[in-house]
């Protein structure tokens, strides 16, 4: 295969019924990947497609000061080539990238492995539980910390609720941010929950207090085996009730012997490690891909 027959298409010109059939086929798979989770999550997006869709890349772009540079969306941890390239066919990609663009600073897919001669890679952690094992095997896996959080939570009279609305989710997460987010964000947010639920691709669990209030809620989102926690918050009150502990375990207990691997999408901040691989979950290694060939002028305004 060569450079040549890898296409730049624009957005109108991808044809999203081939693109998800590839997509569907890659064992390297996931939700993000996806034409409408890619419509929903940033306001353009263009393609790298290598013959009749048997390769493609998501290009997701912005503009500023007249400079087109890839970036990586809000709720969308790994993108890069699908299915698993070869490495010759991601130094074909990486060229074109590098060729077509000034800058980029994006996540690749687990299965894509970094090539040599363009551009730098940073290694980043996701992190991984299978739940195929009957829950007293997987529970049997719980750290020590996590075993004392859940001992509290079901001290504090919780209670679960597994299909909670949208506009409750919405609401409750906008009331207890951490991270100030822009209005976009939250409706791109929005946006993906409901597509996912009105297609049976994802799920709100709620956790309530003893007095009946919401206070942890997570959205999981499904592609075939993978069961995605995309997205979750927590009232002061369900911090000090380990309400989010409670909740993980009780997706986990729902789950297990089920062939579901379950992402937890990460995480880089060690607190949030702390807490999902204190399930049981593994390491899965993804990397960060990085060029800069902008114009000196702009690399000095950056500085």
């Amino acid at each position: 295969m060569n450079q040549q027959k890898i296409r730049y298409l624009e957005h109108e010109e991808v044809d999203t019924d081939k693109w998800d059939h590839c997509l569907e086929n890659a064992p390297n798979a996931l939700i993000y990947g996806q034409s409408w989770y890619l419509d929903k999550i940033c306001d353009r997006w263009d393609a790298l497609v290598l013959g009749d869709y048997q390769y493609v890349m998501p290009l997701t772009y912005r503009q500023k000061l007249g400079i087109t540079y890839l970036y990586q969306p809000l709720y969308c941890q790994q993108l890069g080539i699908f299915p698993t390239p070869t490495k010759q066919i991601s130094q074909q990609f990486m060229e074109l990238l590098a060729h077509r663009f000034s800058f980029a600073e994006i996540n690749l897919n687990s299965m894509q492995l970094p090539v040599s001669g363009i551009g730098s890679y940073t290694e980043r952690s996701n992190l991984l539980l299978w739940l195929s094992d009957a829950y007293e095997t997987i529970a049997g896996n719980y750290s020590k910390h996590t075993r004392r959080k859940l001992k509290k939570a079901h001290k504090q009279q919780l209670s679960l609720v597994k299909s909670i609305s949208a506009e409750e989710y919405m609401g409750f997460k906008e009331m207890n941010l951490n991270v100030k987010q822009t209005k976009k964000d939250l409706q791109r947010l929005r946006n993906v929950l409901a597509f996912a639920l009105t297609r049976s691709l994802g799920q709100i669990y709620g956790v309530y207090s003893a007095s009946n209030q919401l206070c942890a809620a997570a959205f999981f989102v499904r592609n075939k085996q993978r069961v995605t926690f995309l997205n979750a918050v927590s009232s002061p009150e369900g911090k000090e009730s380990q309400a989010m502990y409670f909740l993980i375990d009780q997706f986990i207990a729902e789950n297990a012997e089920k062939d579901y691997l379950l992402d937890f999408e990460g995480s880089m901040v060690p607190g949030v490690a702390r807490l999902y691989s204190g399930f049981g979950a593994t390491p899965e290694k993804y990397h960060r891909f990085k060029f800069n060939n902008l114009p000196w002028w702009i690399k000095w305004l950056k500085r």
